[in-house]
């Protein structure tokens, strides 16, 4: 469930408050005096329904009404339940606007996204040094490549260059940092004799994150489409892992490799790490591809 929050003018509110009440999917429209505007206005908090808000936010801004003038933002529904299981005529209740919202937040270059990649990064450079799963597992929970990679595929499908270029340098960014940063970490060891004896990379037994077949397409292919299918439903936290899997060993690997002596080694981790991040955004964009097509009962287009 959505709430919209607005402020109307005055001489507004009566032609707000009719679209509100008269549109589909929106329900308990409550419209009260707003005693804090130095003008005469009226706030107006109401429900919508997912599939009906990207319709209902086309209008609003067909109006003239302008974005500083309200907001809309998602709520947890705790009861009842058997209204809001299953949105009519879209996906779970599917809004498109709200997408779109994270997609914009997420293609970002924040300071702590590079922070989380980075330590991503030392912990899956160990991993690789000491041929440690869990420690590769934990990086790709640490890990938050997901979020620019699905604001990528919302770009592409919305046909916004600025959205999915500036997402795209944000992954773009942020897994040169994880190789940077593992061939730092390696390098290090190296030099101060902290690499265990013999160390060869592709001795390692996450040597596989250099080879490319079948699988890595299949898997990343899926994974691109989990991915979407999390990020649109907030759990890619939990989806993160999954999808870390094609990309963050990958880079890690990449890095060693060129810190700690095994050059002739990184190339295959360089492709590997290439075609695992375009399938992921191609499995997002068919994904959402698929969504736009199937049909939705607020008839907005994405």
């Amino acid at each position: 469930m959505l709430r919209l929050r607005s402020s109307i003018a005055h001489h507004r509110a009566e032609e707000f408050g009719q679209l509100l009440r008269g549109h589909e999917g929106v329900r308990r429209v409550v419209q009260q005096t707003d005693a804090a505007s130095e003008v005469e206005s009226y706030v107006f908090v109401a429900d919508v329904e997912p599939n009906c808000a990207d319709m209902l936010v086309e209008q609003i801004t067909a109006m003239g009404i302008s974005g500083d003038d309200y907001v809309l933002t998602k709520m947890e529904v705790v009861a009842p339940l058997h209204h809001h299981h299953h949105g009519e005529g879209g996906v779970d209740g599917f809004a498109w606007v709200e997408v779109l919202g994270a997609a914009r937040a997420n293609s970002r270059l924040l300071a702590r996204y590079l922070a989380l990649i980075n330590v991503a990064a030392v912990i899956a450079a160990l991993g690789v040094i000491t041929s440690s799963s869990i420690l590769i597992v934990g990086a790709m929970a640490v890990s938050p490549d997901l979020l620019p990679i699905c604001a990528t595929s919302v770009g592409l499908v919305r046909g916004d260059r600025r959205l999915s270029r500036r997402a795209f340098t944000t992954l773009t960014l942020g897994l040169g940092l994880v190789v940077v940063t593992a061939a730092v970490v390696g390098a290090l060891l190296s030099l101060f004799g902290f690499l265990p004896d013999g160390f060869e990379v592709e001795q390692s037994s996450l040597s596989t994150l250099a080879k490319t077949d079948y699988s890595t397409v299949l898997v990343a292919l899926a994974a691109g489409v989990a991915g979407m299918l999390a990020f649109e439903t907030r759990a890619s936290a939990a989806v993160g892992v999954a999808i870390s899997v094609t990309t963050i060993p990958a880079s890690a690997y990449l890095g060693v490799a060129l810190g700690a002596g095994g050059i002739d080694h990184a190339f295959g981790a360089l492709v590997v790490l290439v075609v695992n991040v375009t399938l992921l955004i191609v499995g997002g964009t068919l994904t959402l591809l698929v969504q736009r097509a199937l049909p939705n009962r607020s008839g907005a287009p994405l």
